[in-house]
């Protein structure tokens, strides 16, 4: 993925309004983030931990979206799969809930998803990132289409938000 700059990331949200894109967080290493190993961009909010965001590029221009998370309990340890790039976790996997884009979105409508917590999916794919034993399960697949179809889903993702 191509590195995104801060402005970049605020004018590229779809499902807010220019007002809260202005106000959101937005990570501050972002020269330092590995851009050739990731597909996505993701971060939580660290003021509103029910908060997280995601950014990538979808036919050359960035998209990003705003997404209202769960925290997993205690209680809540069993092992869940991430409908992005499929590793399965314990305990680390939160319903990420993104309103729609456009009136959609202002009339409350909004498309869920089972997403890695700490939104790194780009790293578990590749191997950089280590969510345990068995959270990744033996696939034939190649790395190089694995990492198509975490984008595939990524894209499917934006797709329904943007509808």
């Amino acid at each position: 993925m191509e590195p995104l700059t801060e402005q970049e990331l605020r004018t590229a949200f779809v499902n807010c309004t220019k007002g809260e894109a202005k106000r959101l967080s937005v990570p501050r290493d972002l020269a330092e983030r590995p851009w050739d190993d990731l597909d996505l961009l993701g971060w939580r909010d660290p003021q509103a931990p029910g908060r997280a965001y995601l950014a990538t590029r979808l036919d050359g221009r960035p998209v990003a979206l705003v997404l209202r998370c769960t925290n997993a309990a205690s209680w809540q340890l069993r092992r869940n799969m991430c409908s992005i790039c499929m590793t399965a976790h314990t305990g680390g996997v939160s319903l990420m809930v993104a309103p729609k884009a456009g009136r959609a979105g202002q009339q409350g409508n909004s498309v869920g998803a089972y997403l890695c917590s700490d939104l790194a999916c780009s790293l578990y794919v590749r191997g950089k990132k280590d969510a345990g034993p068995g959270a990744r399960l033996h696939e034939s697949l190649t790395l190089e289409e694995t990492i198509q179809r975490t984008v595939a889903n990524l894209a499917a993702f934006l797709a329904k938000v943007t509808a």
